[in-house]
């Protein structure tokens, strides 16, 4: 996996909680954050109370556990917050279900168009509302791209337009089993 900007690692991190509360039924604890972080090759900084500093070469994370919800800001190691982006997890009472939104943490400053649906998860039965396009990020001779798997595209290909750029909302042009994206430069490969 490639961790080089905020949502190289915003998009699994999200993911990853997704899976977390589909299995527990919860929001996932300071502990629990600290093994994703570790899962995805980030190596812990600083642990103060209420807080978390993760880092990898390319990027700083600061998490924020805090019950029943989870704030986690990722930026570049740069310091430059055009391009920082949020994790945001919690419980939804109005809507009877856990959300996990990725966020521009600078609305003034974002450089781009997050067009990721957020994970929206019903509190009771644990069945999931919204199928977003995720997975992780992967870099090969044509470019970085995000790595999705069959079930995942079919999902996409059901509910949703498999020509929308899941990161930026931009138009995909597919070639096999690899799509380009023009407005952000990612692309998009389906695994499997």
């Amino acid at each position: 996996m490639k961790l080089y900007e905020p949502v190289t690692l915003a998009m699994p991190l999200a993911k990853r909680i997704g899976e977390f509360i589909l299995e527990e039924g919860r929001i996932p604890e300071g502990d629990e954050i600290r093994g994703f972080m570790r899962e995805f090759g980030l190596e812990e900084s600083c642990l103060e109370r209420g807080m978390a500093v993760y880092r990898t070469k390319f990027l700083v994370a600061l998490a924020f556990p805090r019950g029943e919800n989870v704030v986690i800001d990722v930026i570049s190691s740069s310091g430059e917050l055009s391009d920082a982006l949020e994790v945001i997890a919690y419980r939804d009472r109005e809507l009877g279900a856990f959300v996990v939104e990725i966020l521009p943490a600078n609305d003034l400053e974002y450089g781009g168009n997050i067009g990721v649906e957020p994970i929206i998860i019903d509190e009771k039965t644990l069945e999931p509302e919204s199928f977003p396009v995720l997975g992780h990020f992967e870099e090969d001779e044509e470019g970085l791209f995000l790595v999705i798997d069959r079930e995942t595209y079919s999902r996409w290909r059901e509910n949703g337009d498999p020509h929308t750029c899941p990161i930026c909302g931009g138009e995909l042009a597919w070639k096999g089993k690899k799509a380009y994206c023009r407005d952000c430069g990612y692309g998009v490969r389906v695994k499997g």
